[in-house]
């Protein structure tokens, strides 16, 4: 597991047998609680069913006292993809959030996420909760086979927008000011920008300024990381005029 996932604002990446996952919360009339394992075991096994590819790995991280949960499963078409398929998924015991899942993509140098489009939500944790979980997931990835083509030509596009530091800077501001980054996070995604941890983010590029930012959303809270990768892609296409 990669020991950057998800390290900070509480959060702790953990492995599938760690006893966070397995805990269950009482259950009551209108709560049917669902262990996070039990959720990641049914994810998998839709998503083995429904995607032609060969599964990867998986990374986890809780927060809120082991109270929230989020996962990436990785996924690629064969051993030379950089870029392969990903499935977001999150949920939680303290009723913060729904079970909530997103298709899209994540590099394998680094496990940096891509998603776009929505994030699609299930019903609270009610009875049928897989049988529900099975639906939204065919119809997820069945709308979104597109999906992963379309983010590949998008880091083409960036690859090929060569860009100065004050460009970089001037995005990372604005993606501060309209709080897709906190400020902590905004000196991180700096840090990455003038200081690449790798060789494939060397070149000036917008691509490489992309990476330097989801790094730095690395630290965000499980509840809200998916939203946050959707914005930061929306974001920095429409900032370099990428369509």
């Amino acid at each position: 597991m990669n020991n950057t996932f998800l390290m900070h604002c509480g959060g702790r990446p953990i492995g599938f047998d760690d006893p966070a996952l397995s805990f269950v919360p009482e259950k009551t009339d209108t709560y049917e609680p669902v262990s996070f394992s039990e959720l990641l075991l049914n994810t998998r096994r839709i998503c083995d069913d429904l995607l032609d590819m060969e599964f990867v790995d998986q990374k986890i991280a809780v927060s809120a006292k082991d109270k929230r949960m989020f996962a990436l499963l990785q996924y690629r078409r064969d051993e030379q993809d950089q870029i392969g398929h990903a499935v977001g998924i999150r949920s939680s015991h303290d009723k913060s959030m729904s079970i909530g899942f997103c298709s899209g993509a994540t590099l394998f140098v680094c496990d940096n996420m891509a998603f776009t489009g929505e994030v699609t939500y299930m019903r609270k944790h009610t009875k049928n909760v897989f049988n529900d979980l099975k639906e939204k997931l065919v119809t997820t990835i069945y709308n979104n086979k597109n999906k992963l083509f379309n983010i590949e030509i998008d880091a083409e596009k960036l690859q090929n927008t060569q860009i100065t530091n004050d460009d970089a800077y001037s995005f990372i501001g604005k993606a501060l000011g309209h709080k897709t980054l906190l400020s902590r996070q905004a000196q991180v995604a700096i840090r990455h920008w003038n200081n690449p941890p790798y060789a494939e983010f060397m070149n000036k590029d917008a691509w490489s300024l992309y990476n330097a930012n989801t790094e730095a959303l690395k630290s965000t809270q499980p509840n809200k990381i998916i939203e946050k990768h959707i914005d930061l892609h929306s974001r920095i296409l429409d900032h370099f005029g990428i369509g």
